[in-house]
Order: C-alpha cells, then sequence, then structure tokens
C-alpha cells in the first residue's frame, strides 16, 4: 500500500501562544493560534479563561474519531462558549460544533458557539442552533461576557439517545477523509 501523502505543509514547528507547548507548525495551526490572539489582545481574555485543544472521543461503525475544539471559553470560570476552526465553509461546520457544546462539558450544555475559518464566524445558540451574530466581531469580548452570562441558559447536560445522537454528528462530521 503507497504511504499516505500529507495534506498540510509543515513549517517545522511553533510555540503555542497560551501554553508554550511546540506544536507542528502549519496553515490551519497559524490560524488557531491567531484566534487565541484574538481573544487575549483584542477581546480582553485573559489566558487562564482559554483552554485549548480540549477533546471529544466517539466510536461509531468500526470509525473512531477524536473532534477537537480549539478553544473553550470561560468567565467567571464558567465555561460558556466553545470556538471551532476549519477551512471553508462556516454552515457546513454549524451542526457539529453545535453537538460539541451540547456534549463537552459533563455539568451543562454549553450555550455559545462559533464556527470560524479564520476570515470570517458565526456565533451560534447552541440551544436553538440559530446564528446569533456574523464576522469576527460577533465574538463576545470579556466585558461583553461579563454582561452576557447572566442572560445565557445553561441547560443540563444530554444523556442518554440524546448524548449518543450528539456523539453521531461529531463522529461523522469530523471524520478525517483525505486523498492519498
Amino acid at each position: 500500500m503507497p504511504e499516505p501523502i500529507p495534506h498540510h505543509l509543515i513549517y517545522g514547528t511553533l510555540k503555542d501562544y497560551l501554553t508554550g507547548e511546540e506544536l507542528t507548525d502549519t496553515d490551519d495551526e497559524r490560524i488557531r493560534q491567531s484566534l487565541s490572539k484574538l481573544m487575549i489582545e483584542e477581546k480582553g481574555y485573559g489566558r487562564e479563561d482559554l483552554q485549548p485543544r480540549n477533546t471529544i472521543d466517539s466510536l461509531f461503525n468500526r470509525c473512531f474519531v477524536t473532534s477537537t475544539i480549539e478553544l473553550t471559553v470561560s468567565h467567571g470560570g464558567r465555561q460558556f462558549l466553545i470556538i471551532r476552526y476549519g477551512p471553508g465553509s462556516l454552515v457546513s461546520r454549524e451542526r457539529s460544533a453545535i453537538a460539541a457544546a451540547r456534549i463537552l462539558n459533563p455539568d451543562y450544555c454549553i450555550p455559545l458557539a462559533v464556527v470560524t475559518n479564520g476570515e470570517d464566524a458565526e456565533l451560534l445558540d447552541t440551544r436553538t442552533g440559530k446564528i446569533l451574530g456574523s464576522g469576527l466581531n460577533s465574538i463576545p469580548d470579556c466585558s461583553a461576557a461579563a454582561e452576557l452570562i447572566c442572560k445565557l441558559n445553561f441547560l443540563p447536560p444530554v444523556e442518554g439517545p440524546k448524548k449518543e445522537r450528539e456523539l453521531r454528528i461529531l463522529n461523522a462530521f469530523d471524520l478525517e477523509r483525505c486523498c492519498y
């Protein structure tokens, strides 16, 4: 069988903006790092408010998938927003972001999700699936988050068949399909 051809250009390594950890330097990782920088330098969050690279594992039809949430954003110690990055169309990423926000935290559903391609973004209500705002400016800054937290609905965690359905969605949407 031929050796798989990597589908990302690798430039070496870079230091993670939040943690200082050494990561593989790709175009996608550079965008992820710029998102972290945006959240701290423009949106006013502290490093302690941002948790990078949370993961959710799923296994369906013999397909094991690790879904990565680029950033989980907290305010006052409460996770209220996730950010998922992917190149290309935003609309194709909305449902998997909602699924991730509904099951990432074992204590409650995270009420907001952002899907972004690094240039554009959509802010989503994870309860209804509605788009609340468009553009990178729609991502709430730290001061807006302080006001927003009081108004957000932190629903109980999804369990049983509903949780399985959300895991299936993540598994299907995040399955890595590459050319060889």
